[in-house]
């Protein structure tokens, strides 16, 4: 009976070294679970919202751009018509005002000792009064190639605006087809 006795308690002993190696091995392989489980966790960087919403997003973004960008384009065409109005008048009065100095020329001939000294004086007038003329056509140039540079660069805005919306609405789309 000792001998069978024997056989048991060795099985037994067998079975509890096999039990501890696996047990060690089973160990091993989950002590690491805890940092898996965090690496593994997802995390949503993205809200993900249905279509209808994204479209309603878009609408109600253009809707409030739009207003915007065509109001400037308005005040913008509005100050050039303003420039045109401004330039024409100036050309009218410069030709008004070269009109009475011709005028003069040949109605005051006769208070004047010498014809050349007067045409000489004329041409100096006309020589200032062109100067003059210069000067303001080129600030209205100026004023005019500003305005142009501000409305492109609206427009540039307004188009890295829409390309941004673009991108921001196409990353949930990624997020679908993945």
């Amino acid at each position: 009976m000792s001998s069978s006795l024997e056989g048991c308690v060795s099985s037994l002993r067998s079975s509890m070294q096999l039990l501890d190696t696996s047990i060690n091995i089973l160990g091993e392989g989950v002590n690491d679970f805890p940092r898996l489980s965090k690496v593994l966790n997802t995390t949503r960087h993205f809200e993900i919202i249905s279509e209808p919403d994204l479209q309603a997003a878009q609408s109600s973004l253009l809707s409030e751009i739009r207003p915007e960008v065509e109001s400037l384009f308005q005040r913008v065409n509005n100050y050039l018509d303003k420039l045109e109005r401004r330039e024409q008048s100036l050309i009218a009065k410069c030709d008004l005002n070269e009109g009475r100095l011709g005028g003069e020329s040949t109605s005051g001939s006769a208070f004047r000792p010498n014809s050349r000294t007067s045409q000489a004086r004329s041409d100096d007038t006309k020589k200032a009064i062109n100067a003059k003329q210069e000067m303001k056509y080129k600030q209205l140039r100026q004023r005019k190639q500003r305005l142009s540079y501000a409305v492109e660069t609206l427009e540039l805005q307004a188009k890295q605006r829409e390309r941004q919306l673009r991108m921001s609405m196409a990353a949930p789309q990624q997020l679908y087809e993945d």
